[in-house]
């Protein structure tokens, strides 16, 4: 596919979503996410957040499943995996397809597997900040569903199977051969990447230790790739700016949820109606994580961290 978005798109229009139809996504995610829904004329429906690792709440789940659910979107956040095994008993129950976001998570394992590979189909981004980028943008869709690979792959070259013999009403979302050549490269050091990932979250995580803050928790069923390293604080926008001061540069990741953001107020969620969301939204910093960040630029990050607490925060 052409991008982490259209993958999702023709996912959800290959899953049979349409107008009339909601789709269950969480709220806080890129607005990608809810934007492939709007895409298709359905409506997004956004459930709150479980608060130790700022996935989907599936104890949340159900209580929004209506007679126009179609689907549901659970969002592999910051690189670590949605809770899937009671997320796809709820999603059999009800007869629903589920679409994982992997776009932060190539390479996380759930119980054991991959995570992508724990729904019906996955999408996943290969824009060039993600754990696997290519050069320029990219995305794809991974199903062991022939049915939906066959619809997939129709759609995204026009609505052909035969060259200029169209049975569909198509888009033109291939992924770009340049890209899939440098991914083809990139694949093979994916692990050493994530291992480098790890390792630094590994030193993130230790070295900020007693501090007033919150690092992220990993369970032993589950493998972070660390796309992002958050932390929580309630002096985030203080740390941030002490930070940039030093020449660091941070992330206040997701600081607007997505049904607080302008283009989806008409469907008039609250604060209230998202809370553990809109907590995050206040409190959410990324440190720098990349996997060639020297010892140096870890020390760089650690100290300013620790300087601000120690004169006091903000």
């Amino acid at each position: 596919m052409s991008s982490g978005t259209a993958a999702l798109h023709l996912a959800l229009e290959a899953m049979g979503v349409g107008s009339g139809d909601e789709v269950i996504t969480q709220a806080n995610t890129y607005v990608a996410t809810a934007f492939a829904i709007s895409y298709l004329g359905a409506t997004p429906v956004f459930v709150d957040v479980e608060p130790e690792h700022g996935n989907l709440d599936v104890d949340k789940l159900e209580a929004l499943i209506g007679p126009r659910t179609r689907a549901i979107i659970p969002v592999h956040i910051h690189g670590y995996p949605v809770d899937m095994d009671p997320l796809m008993e709820v999603a059999e129950r009800h007869n629903l397809r589920v679409l994982e976001d992997a776009s932060h998570a190539a390479g996380a394992v759930y119980r054991g597997r991959k995570a992508g590979s724990l729904g019906h189909a996955a999408a996943i981004s290969f824009y060039p900040a993600k754990v696997l980028g290519a050069y320029g943008d990219g995305g794809a869709v991974v199903t062991d569903d022939d049915e939906l690979d066959h619809k997939l792959r129709v759609l995204r070259y026009m609505g052909q199977e035969v060259k200029h013999e169209h049975r569909i009403i198509g888009h033109q979302e291939r992924l770009d051969p340049v890209q899939a050549a440098v991914l083809r490269v990139k694949l093979r050091h994916l692990e050493i990447w994530i291992e480098a990932r790890r390792r630094i979250a590994g030193e993130y995580t230790r070295r900020l230790a007693g501090l007033p803050l919150r690092t992220p928790v990993e369970s032993s069923h589950a493998r972070h790739v660390y796309y992002m390293y958050t932390i929580h604080t309630s002096q985030r926008d203080a740390l941030a700016e002490h930070l940039s001061g030093l020449g660091i540069e941070t992330q206040r990741i997701y600081a607007t949820p997505v049904p607080m953001q302008a283009c989806y107020r008409h469907l008039g969620y609250r604060e209230t109606d998202i809370p553990v969301a809109s907590r995050l939204a206040r409190e959410l910093l990324c440190l720098p994580m990349f996997p060639e960040l020297t010892d140096a630029e870890v020390d760089s990050v650690v100290d300013g961290v620790r300087g601000f607490f120690t004169k006091g925060g903000g």
